[in-house]
């Protein structure tokens, strides 16, 4: 596939290493000469220096013969204009940043359509809905809904003194047999395994558990957390992502005390104004003394979301030596996950990642229905469907031979979800939930 990807930043540079890496034929455009230049330097991709909104830019850099072009600048109005004249030139698909939410309102009188956009996204909408999530279920450090939210994939650190740590997947499984559950991935010292039954749940693993919706709280037990509820709230930073967190708290029927730390007048007043049963404070989120004078060693979560992503880490790693039960960082660089989990911060949540996922569902139309990037680990969850092509039907999964960089999770059939196992087979039309290291994805689709 041709796709043409205007914007060079953190998201047009993520999502043109995974494209590229699965040999579709990018183009990256942007105005920036040192953006492009990392680009160039670390990744298999053409580059063209031009303006987005210029059309014989577009023209340059192929929008004629392109199949998709992503709108990922960090303007909106540049985004729109560039999509409104990628379709005009041709574009089959084109997808478009917009963090303005004016357009995506279902009573807006201008529909993205109308304006040459077939997807709308809005990473900060979609690090919001994941970070309250996270807050609703205090002692996972990453979720993921699947199934229409009768499965769970939840990623859990297994603390020093969990019952499972020291023991291996299958004593586990025999152990709890009562709770239908798979471990899909662990994440240990930054290093993603695809573990099998004889693999042993360390101290300070991330683990990443498959299970269906109503039997969590018996697996967050069994992994050494205790199910604590959350009731007081701190936000650092009144950010885009930092309003919308603190507005569907306020929505949600659950009564939060939420406390928001803004260090710009007009915005916290703004903030006040608008949420009536937020206490919002004037200062500087990332000042400690700030922090330890306005409470936060009697928070229960702690949710820094400032522009200074090293800020929110290290906001967060204060907090936890304060005894602030979840903490919650916001980053945009990938490599500072791993550390960030490793190192004692609860939860991480990416923007730039948030974006990357959307669009590559729309890339990867057709059979796989979901694809899902976890934070942590070089793996996806994906949603699939075994059709009348599918090589592994009518069989038991364990003597399929499956790659060792693939484990299927669960089974959808009939609209009754199943957890796998080895005995279970695979039927035409059932839907599956698997996840694939990055290098095992298409193997995936040759596969259903």
């Amino acid at each position: 596939m041709k796709i043409l990807i205007a914007g060079a930043g953190e998201i047009g540079f993520e999502l043109s290493k995974v494209l590229s890496e699965e040999q579709h034929d990018v183009t990256v455009i942007d105005e920036r000469q040192k953006c492009l230049q990392r680009v160039l330097e670390n990744l298999d991709v053409l580059t063209l220096e031009g303006n987005a909104t210029s059309p014989h830019s577009l023209v340059e850099a192929g929008a004629k013969k392109a199949d998709m072009m992503v709108a990922v600048t960090s303007v909106d109005e540049v985004n729109i204009i560039a999509s409104m004249m990628a379709k005009r030139l041709g574009v089959k698909l084109v997808i478009a940043r917009v963090r303005n939410p004016e357009l995506s309102r279902p009573d807006s009188p201008i529909t993205p359509s109308e304006l040459g956009i077939d997807l709308l996204i809005h990473p900060e909408e979609s690090a919001a809905n994941e970070i309250h999530q996270l807050i609703k279920r205090a002692s996972a450090s990453d979720i993921v809904s699947l199934a229409g939210a009768r499965l769970q994939m939840i990623g859990l650190r297994i603390e020093n003194e969990s019952e499972v740590a020291g023991k291996t997947l299958a004593e586990v499984a025999s152990e709890f047999e009562k709770i239908p559950f798979r471990v899909v991935a662990i994440s240990r010292r930054g290093r993603t395994i695809i573990p099998r039954g004889k693999n042993k749940f360390m101290a300070m693993d991330h683990a990443f558990f498959v299970t269906k919706t109503e039997h969590v709280k018996e697996l967050v037990r069994a992994t050494g957390h205790e199910n604590v509820t959350l009731r007081k709230i701190m936000i650092a930073g009144g950010s885009e992502v930092g309003r919308l967190v603190a507005r569907k708290l306020c929505e949600d029927s659950q009564k939060w005390e939420i406390k928001l730390i803004e260090p710009d007048i007009d915005i916290a007043t703004d903030i006040a104004n608008r949420n009536r049963n937020i206490l919002v404070l004037h200062g500087n989120p990332t000042d400690p003394n700030l922090l330890i004078t306005e409470g936060v060693q009697e928070m229960d979560a702690f949710i820094s979301v400032t522009d200074d992503e090293e800020s929110n880490i290290i906001s967060c790693l204060m907090a936890k030596h304060l005894e602030v039960k979840k903490t919650v960082a916001l980053v945009s660089k990938s490599q500072y996950v791993p550390l960030s989990q490793t190192i004692g911060i609860d939860a991480i949540v990416n923007v730039k990642a948030a974006a990357t996922d959307e669009i590559h569902r729309q890339i990867r139309q057709g059979l796989l229905l979901t694809v899902k990037a976890l934070s942590g680990i070089k793996a996806e969850i994906i949603e699939v469907v075994a059709g009348k092509n599918c090589t592994i039907m009518e069989k038991p999964i364990h003597s399929l031979g499956i790659s060792e960089g693939i484990v299927i999770a669960a089974i959808i059939r009939d609209d009754k979800v199943e957890i796998a196992t080895g005995d279970s087979v695979i039927q035409k039309n059932d839907h599956m939930i698997i996840l694939a290291l990055h290098d095992a994805i298409s193997k995936v689709e040759e596969m259903f």
